[in-house]
């Protein structure tokens, strides 16, 4: 995931030097700034574990540093999921009109969160069936 959200910041950090950037309208451009910032941003949430664990290494503080982990890479995957909604927002808007591109936008951003929530009820309904007692 790491990767893929590095490679998708890199590719919205080149598209001001591109030529039909200028064609954006000020709507487009808005939205571009707003995908760029929850790129970056999700970038930032996702590689700082990385980091935390060079600084705690040999310290036994594995405990804080899975929790902090876990935090992060929660915030990194919803700040993930607005720059995807973003980007969706911004191609349609751009190939097609932005109304389609709102649309694009709000279907996206219905599946992420349909997706997520679906991650959330098995995770629940798989920790459910492991507290059941065993017979025999």
């Amino acid at each position: 995931m790491q990767t893929g959200v590095q490679l998708l910041t890199g590719f919205l950090l080149t598209l001001p030097f591109q030529q039909r950037f200028v064609d954006l309208t000020d709507f487009e451009v808005g939205v571009y700034l707003v995908t760029v910032a929850l790129s970056v941003l999700s970038t930032m949430l996702l590689v700082a574990p990385a980091g935390i664990h060079r600084a705690l290494f040999r310290q036994h503080a594995l405990p804080a540093l899975v929790s902090t982990s876990h935090k992060l890479a929660v915030c990194g995957i919803a700040t993930l999921g607005g720059a995807l909604v973003g980007v969706v927002l911004l191609i349609f808007s751009f190939v097609v009109s932005p109304r389609v591109g709102l649309v694009a936008a709000a279907v996206a951003a219905v599946i992420f969160c349909g997706l997520s929530l679906l991650a959330t009820v098995l995770r629940l309904r798989h920790r459910v069936d492991d507290d059941r007692p065993t017979r025999g």
